[in-house]
Order: structure tokens, then sequence, then C-alpha cells
């Protein structure tokens, strides 16, 4: 892991999410009928809330596409939705470019190879405990948790507590 300063986390002004691995246990799960299904954990929802509450944006990216993943984001009132994603690098500096941002105050949780790079531009890198270890050895964070067990609420309260008046 990369050693962080507090100063650097206070600078952070959008959290944003990869899906499959991190929101959810990664399982794709399918209906009789074929209907892709996923589990969402309800406190990664609203360490989301919360972060949104304090004045953080959210953001979230995947290389999938799907209906279930659109409609879990309007829940939220994520405005930052990315799907589709093949270049995550790419599509952030979109988004960071559309919103006035840079680098530094991106706070991004991904799991697997297609994370990687943009664990290594963000300015707070996080991985699930059973993200692969390539991103283990570059991420800020590695969680307590899995992905889908509440990773992305350990990363939220992280983040909150440095965003706190207290």
């Amino acid at each position: 892991m990369k050693k962080i300063l507090k100063s650097q986390l206070t600078k952070i002004k959008l959290f944003a999410t990869d899906v499959d691995g991190v929101l959810t246990d990664g399982g794709m799960y399918y209906s009789e009928n074929g209907t892709e299904l996923k589990k969402f954990n309800t406190r990664d929802g609203m360490g989301m809330v919360l972060l949104r509450n304090a004045g953080i944006s959210i953001a979230i990216i995947t290389s999938e596409d799907t209906e279930v993943v659109r409609r879990r984001a309007e829940k939220l009132q994520v405005k930052d939705l990315i799907q589709g994603a093949k270049d995550k690098v790419a599509a952030m500096e979109k988004l960071l470019a559309r919103r006035s941002l840079a680098w530094n105050e991106i706070a991004y949780i991904g799991d697997d190879v297609n994370d990687t790079e943009l664990l290594k531009r963000v300015g707070f890198a996080a991985t699930p405990a059973d993200g692969i270890e390539r991103n283990k050895a570059i991420a800020h964070y590695v969680t307590k948790k899995k992905g889908g067990e509440g990773c992305v609420r350990e990363v939220c309260d992280l983040l909150l507590q440095l965003h706190s008046p207290h």
C-alpha cells in the first residue's frame, strides 16, 4: 500500500466506485428467463448518500452496461453514472473536465485489472479486501471488508471522518 497524508484526503471532492466486485460480490446471477441480477449492500448505498450530504459528489464507473446498475444509481441519486467504460482512465478524464476537478480530488475504489490504471492516478485509491494483489500493492487503503460486503461504506466512513466539522 502507498502512504497517504490526511491533508490529501481532505482535498477529495468526488468519490467514484466500480460495480462488480466492489458494490457487488462480483457474482453474476441470472434468472430462469436470463435476467441478470446483482446483490447490492444497503450500507454501501447509505455511505454514498452520507458522502453526498457532506458535499462530496458520487460517481459510478463500470465497464458493464446494465439496467440493474442504472436503477441502483437512480435510487441513490448518482448523477455521474458511466457505464460501458472500456477505458476507465479516459472516461474519468472526461468527467474531470466536465466537473472541473483534478486527479488529486478524486477517491476511487476498484478491485480488478480494469481498475489498476485509474487507481494509480487518483488522489485516494482503495481496493476491497478481496481485490487483486496488484491493486492492493498500489492502493492507499485496502478495506477490511470484501466486495459487496460493505467495503464501499468503509471507505465512505473514512472520508466522512475527515470532512466532519469536529
